[in-house]
């Protein structure tokens, strides 16, 4: 018997859920079989593919290198079947399952509220999943099917993922309007030297570290930034500027409404995008395009 007479959909929908959930007992619950038959049908997958396939760690599997990579195409041929059996156009009122974005705080705060309210109002059915954005795990997440839909900046985005551009932001300079700093930049515009000087804020969300976005920029004119505290996210900080003597630099549309004043500058940072991206395997997913075109583009 070949290999391909002894593989069967049922068999791929249990690989499918225990790369997406690195545990047989909830990839059992999410299909709605039992613990031993999602072990059955692993034993069958490993004689098929001549490969361990998974490796036991504590609390569930880990997927060996293999495995990762015939996830990819095991998730295109199980699109492929679910668009064979539902050749009617997509209707987001009967759309339901779970749909997974990972998102920057600002996007969270910028991006999502207005495709939250269009996703409950046309597809009440669907949930919604919104993660904090890891740079350094999400061409795993994405790999594994556990992220549908990234929002970030391009520089954080694999090379080889679809994308689209929503708009273009850019950097400002704020302070509290009750530092010494913001009142003495009432006076007078500072250099950039004087900017990098001042006591500053960043928001690094996916590792904590000095580094800020921006630093490269500086450092194109030979300047350090003096940077003191870095916060987990850009919405923390505005809060921190208020009880320190301090600047911060921040997308602008984070601070519409805040009680903080910006700070004049001879020159200011390149703009940057914000962008959704997703891996290609959903580029035919009826759900994956329509939310996609719900997004707000400027």
């Amino acid at each position: 018997m070949s290999k391909l007479d002894r593989l069967d959909i049922k068999q791929l929908r249990v690989f499918q859920a225990l790369i997406r959930e690195e545990n047989a007992s909830k990839a059992a619950h999410q299909l709605g079989l039992t613990q031993q038959a999602v072990s059955e049908h692993l034993k069958k997958l490993r004689d098929v593919f001549d490969d361990r396939l998974f490796v036991r760690k504590t609390n569930g599997f880990v997927p060996t290198p293999f495995a990762k990579e015939l996830s990819i195409g095991v998730d295109k041929l199980l699109l492929d079947f679910r668009l064979l059996l539902s050749p009617n156009t997509f209707s987001p009122e009967k759309a339901s399952g779970t749909f997974v974005i990972s998102a920057t705080d600002y996007a969270q705060q910028i991006v999502l509220p207005a495709l939250i309210a269009k996703l409950r109002k046309q597809s009440p059915n669907l949930k919604l999943i919104v993660r904090d954005f890891e740079i350094d795990k999400l061409h795993e997440l994405m790999v594994s099917g556990k992220v549908n839909l990234a929002i970030a900046c391009p520089d954080h985005i694999p090379d080889s993922y679809p994308m689209v551009k929503l708009f273009e932001e850019h950097h400002v300079c704020v302070a509290s309007a009750s530092s010494t700093i913001s009142q003495k930049m009432s006076q007078t515009t500072p250099t950039l030297a004087e900017i990098a000087s001042y006591p500053t804020i960043i928001a690094s969300p996916s590792r904590p570290n000095f580094k800020g976005s921006i630093d490269d920029w500086f450092s194109q004119f030979g300047l350090k930034r003096n940077i003191v505290v870095s916060a987990p996210c850009f919405s923390i900080v505005p809060m921190y500027l208020e009880t320190t003597d301090s600047i911060a630099f921040l997308p602008s549309r984070a601070i519409k409404g805040l009680d903080i004043v910006t700070i004049p500058l001879e020159q200011s940072p390149d703009s940057f995008d914000v962008i959704a991206a997703w891996h290609p395997r959903y580029n035919d997913d009826p759900l994956q395009k329509w939310v996609i075109s719900l997004l707000e583009l400027e």
